[in-house]
């Protein structure tokens, strides 16, 4: 399993938090986490288009690629340890989730994804999304192993 971010996370609460959770979800799986540098133009189209280029060469060819997207599908835990489940079992050999950059991503990019999920209808902070993210993937995979975790 790969993530992919645009950008280091800065406040030390948050980043001791992703750690912890990767850490965690080592137990279950390889997660490798890829930080892009974030470009910081001025200029929000050029900063999406650059980071969304950054972003798509890091893909690998054949992995089901999952991009966080506000209009994205809403998916409970359970949903989301379903579609895991379904990965592994169809022989899936890497998922990539995308956390873009904090003005989105190109439509190209967009379009070449295999899906597009929503976190929350909330608004989050880019660094938050993160932690929820790594949390919700170490939920997940605690559901498809039968292991308690606290609701």
């Amino acid at each position: 399993m790969r993530v992919i971010w645009t950008g280091k996370t800065r406040d030390a609460h948050l980043r001791a938090l992703a750690d912890d959770y990767l850490k965690r979800l080592s137990r279950f799986v390889k997660c490798e986490i890829a930080v892009l540098g974030e470009s910081r133009s001025g200029d929000k189209k050029v900063d999406i288009d650059k980071d969304s280029r950054r972003i798509s060469d890091g893909l690998h060819e054949g992995a089901v690629n999952v991009l966080l997207d506000p209009q994205g599908t809403e998916w409970t835990s359970e949903q989301l340890a379903e579609e895991m489940q379904r990965w592994q079992d169809g022989g899936t050999k890497e998922v990539t989730f995308i956390v873009g950059g904090p003005n989105g991503v190109s439509s190209a990019l967009s379009a070449r994804v295999s899906k597009r999920w929503s976190l929350s209808r909330l608004t989050l902070t880019h660094e938050m999304a993160r932690v929820v993210l790594l949390e919700q993937l170490y939920r997940a995979y605690t559901i498809i192993h039968g292991l308690p975790y606290q609701k």
